[in-house]
């Protein structure tokens, strides 16, 4: 595969996860890969080596998502390694659940910084460092659009104010040739939300197809977002949840 040959992506939370396979699927594409982590500094290498062995350029960054200087200064080392930046995906978040009742205005404005301000600080900066065929690719989630139980409200408005956000910056940018998108992926069997987990019979028994979604699978969906055959599509989302939504 090489869509992506002679490009430079940044994810933000990109050592674990969903972001490790976002930053792998982006390198097998061809695209030398930064990526940001905020304390799993041994998970950051070894997708760096796994980068690396898809014959790419990696590079590891520490930098809390809450952190609106480290967030421009992850864009700033991408540009100083690699010479430029050409794709921006968002990626990095938080997820507290509790009861309205529970929640405090510490909950909120960590979840705020982290899943809101970072995406608008590190979109800002990497603009400004994008030519013509710019993408920015920003992680929400299928409780952006349906909220499908308790515990989950700030949860859910964070990542429902990215839709409104992706949409203005397409708009903003869409004269300069830099795409604005923004994936909203369902169940996905990651740590942080494991296929075998408590929660996990009550999430499929909402899908139409009743299973978790592979990390890969959202990979794949924002590589081609990445990629120059989607070069028509801006202000954008797409829901990838097994038809939990639909």
């Amino acid at each position: 595969m090489s869509e992506l040959k002679g490009k430079v992506a940044l994810v933000t939370g990109g050592s674990r996860g969903m972001g490790a396979a976002i930053a792998e699927r982006l390198a097998r594409g061809g695209a030398d890969v930064a990526l940001t982590y905020t304390s799993a500094a041994d998970k950051g290498r070894n997708t760096v080596a796994e980068i690396e062995r898809a014959g790419r350029r990696g590079l590891a960054i520490a930098a809390d998502n809450g952190d609106a200087d480290a967030v421009r200064a992850a864009v700033e080392k991408t540009v100083s390694a690699f010479g430029r930046l050409d794709i921006l995906v968002n990626n990095a978040g938080i997820y507290i659940a509790k009861p309205l009742d529970a929640l405090t205005l510490d909950d909120l404005d960590r979840t705020l910084a982290v899943n809101v301000r970072a995406v608008f600080v590190a979109s800002q900066a990497a603009a400004s460092q994008m030519g013509e065929g710019g993408r920015i690719i920003s992680i929400g989630s299928n409780l952006a659009e349906r909220v499908p139980g308790p515990g989950q409200s700030i949860y859910s408005l964070s990542k429902a104010a990215l839709i409104g956000l992706t949409k203005g910056m397409a708009r903003d940018l869409g004269s300069r040739g830099i795409t604005v998108n923004i994936v909203h992926p369902g169940s996905t069997d990651t740590d942080m939300n494991p296929a075998d987990g408590a929660y996990a019979d009550a999430q499929r028994s909402r899908m139409a197809i009743p299973r978790y979604g592979k990390p890969g699978d959202i990979a794949g969906l924002v590589a081609w977002l990445a990629s120059e055959e989607s070069r028509f599509v801006t202000g954008a989302g797409f829901t990838i949840d097994g038809g939990a939504n639909a």
